[in-house]
């Protein structure tokens, strides 16, 4: 009798240890606003499991994509509120609340990844302080593809541009298409075939990425790979959310978004090659910008940013005598 005691005796034991360490576990529900297929949410999926297997299963981060736990426009505030602890939300969503939000937006600022990846680390200080007094801690970004020109013709002087009609989907791209002498056009992704066909547009700055989803080669034959900007996601953390966290466990999800912000970048730039690609093959012609269009479009670039440098006042000097050192 006395072995099948002590057995049972050990059994409770170990019951209890586990009792107690999956009362320690921690699950994190993350919503993110875009599709299972996208690269953004395909690495968000490795930083969870990473951070999973790190913290030795404490911490357990349930991915819902495509907005289907909380809507685009609301992650940042359901972040803040602690409604979840965790998010992914697009940067420039939140420029209304400060215009610094929108530097990655910026027009002809940062134009490859090396300057876009500059001007992240030259930003990241006030965009982390800005969003830390809203109890939000930063703890990665990823880059998109660099946004392009679509048209319908070989446009090569800034002539060409003159009143040829922009889609412009916010309101940096409206002040673009204005200093291009262009007229811009509020038109959103699922209705972009539909507006070149019926001539409401005959222009657009997007992402490869875009291009290709919508088919542009149905109703553009150039692409321009201006490179326009790169803008970005963040993916964050309610302070109170982290520092409830073991200091051991925050490390791990430290690290784990460290190797995601990389990851993240250099899946971007596949990305790009991809999609690129992909508009050859259908036929687009893709190519650099001519001298003559690449300076006009770095010149309306540059009005825009010296206005953004006024609104956005003490901040946005800070990034730009970073960025610019």
């Amino acid at each position: 009798m006395m072995p099948s005691l002590r057995k049972m005796a050990l059994a409770a034991v170990a019951a209890s240890v586990l009792g107690a360490v999956s009362a320690q576990a921690e699950t994190w529900n993350m919503p993110t606003p875009y599709a299972e297929a996208d690269f953004h949410t395909i690495n968000v999926r490795l930083f969870a499991k990473d951070v999973e297997e790190a913290t030795g299963g404490d911490l357990k981060i349930v991915v819902h994509s495509a907005g289907s736990l909380v809507k685009h426009p609301e992650i940042k505030n359901a972040i803040r509120s602690n409604q979840v602890p965790i998010g992914e939300f697009f940067l420039s969503l939140l420029t209304n609340e400060n215009p610094v939000f929108g530097v990655d937006s910026l027009p002809f600022l940062a134009t490859d990844y090396d300057q876009a990846a500059k001007l992240w680390q030259a930003s990241r200080p006030v965009v982390e302080k800005l969003l830390e007094k809203q109890r939000i801690k930063v703890l990665y970004s990823v880059a998109w593809p660099p946004q392009g020109f679509y048209t319908k013709f070989d446009a090569t002087v800034p002539g060409d541009l003159k009143g040829l009609k922009l889609r412009a989907y916010n309101p940096i791209l409206q002040k673009l298409a204005v200093e291009l002498g262009m007229v811009p056009t509020q038109v959103e992704v699922p209705d972009i075939p539909q507006a070149f066909a019926t001539g409401q547009v005959g222009a657009m700055m997007t992402s490869p990425s875009t291009g290709s989803s919508s088919k542009a080669w149905d109703f553009v034959k150039y692409y321009y790979d201006v490179q326009a900007w790169l803008p970005k996601n963040v993916i964050a953390v309610n302070v109170n959310a982290f520092n409830a966290l073991s200091p051991k466990n925050q490390a791990a999800v430290l690290k784990a978004a460290e190797a995601a912000e990389k990851r993240g970048w250099e899946m971007s730039k596949a990305e790009t090659a991809a999609k690129t690609k992909i508009l050859v093959d259908n036929g687009m012609v893709v190519q650099k910008p001519s001298p003559e269009l690449k300076a006009a479009f770095q010149a309306a670039g540059k009005v825009i940013v010296a206005d953004w440098a006024k609104q956005g006042g003490a901040d946005a000097k800070a990034i730009l005598d970073a960025y610019n050192k």
